[in-house]
């Protein structure tokens, strides 16, 4: 991997990680048109997720600061147990299980067989289906993050999981999930991001043992993605919150549509390999 894809890649996955339209899928199909065939790999992937994913502690800080806090002093008695900051933490943590446990069941398959460019491009188009779904039956939900319940935290979560499948998006898959469960969008939106904190630094410290092992993730250019990651992720997050609340989800349900055919055609004329 050189510099320049380093640059863009790092773009890529800073502009697409938030947006329900999954960064994994578009690191892979701009990976491959880079690499002329070769995917940049799960490592890559989960590495450069990092940089965005530190864009929404920094975005967040105040209210992760918060939570953290509160659920640190409900163990000492300084902080009620029914505390909502504190009770969000458990809810966090609860919500992060599935795909901790699915991640490290089906870590071989998620690093191989579910990179198949033709599951991604079902998943493209599936999941922006499941999206304008979710969104239409969800255009006049009423709950907020005050009324998650314990049931729901475990839901959101298994809806979260299925981000392991490259084309899924985490940011889609768990919206679609709080939609449907009845929440408003800033509500699930809000909840996708403090979730993923979790499963996306343990998932990224995990592979950092991967990186260096082959010429593609050399440890410099991954650096460099990590930290463009970051500086665009933090301005698509403050985007993505201010739209969210005046506007619905069709223009990324059309996109993922329009890219889902993209890559079919392009894997058909033998520009990508599946």
């Amino acid at each position: 991997m050189d510099w320049l894809q380093a640059i863009v890649l790092g773009i890529v996955q800073g502009l697409t990680e938030f947006l329900p339209i999954s960064s994994s899928a578009h690191v892979s199909i701009v990976g491959q048109l880079f690499f002329e065939g070769k995917d940049p790999g799960a490592a890559f992937t989960a590495v450069t997720q990092l940089g965005t994913e530190t864009a929404v502690l920094v975005y967040f800080r105040k209210d992760i600061w918060r939570i953290i806090t509160h659920w640190f002093g409900s163990f000492t008695g300084k902080v009620e147990k029914g505390d909502p900051d504190a009770r969000m933490g458990w809810l966090v943590i609860i919500g992060s299980i599935p795909i901790v446990l699915l991640g490290l069941l089906f870590q071989d398959a998620i690093d191989s067989t579910l990179r198949n460019l033709w599951i991604t491009v079902a998943m493209l188009a599936g999941v922006a289906i499941v999206l304008a779904l979710a969104d239409r039956y969800g255009a006049r939900n009423t709950r907020e993050l005050k009324d998650l319940s314990w049931r729901d935290g475990v839901l959101f979560g298994l809806f979260q999981a299925a981000a392991l499948i490259p084309g899924v998006s985490r940011s889609g898959a768990t919206i679609s999930g709080g939609l449907f469960l009845g929440y408003t969008r800033e509500a699930a939106t809000r909840y996708a991001f403090l979730l993923a904190i979790p499963a996306v630094f343990g998932s990224g410290l995990y592979k950092l043992k991967d990186i260096g092992g082959d010429p593609s993730t050399a440890w410099g250019p991954t650096i460099v993605a990590t930290v463009l990651a970051f500086i665009v992720g933090y301005a698509v997050i403050a985007w993505l919150l201010r739209y969210i609340s005046t506007h619905n989800f069709t223009i990324f349900v059309v996109y993922r549509l329009v890219i889902a055919a993209i890559v079919a055609a392009l894997i058909l004329a033998g520009v990508l390999v599946a």
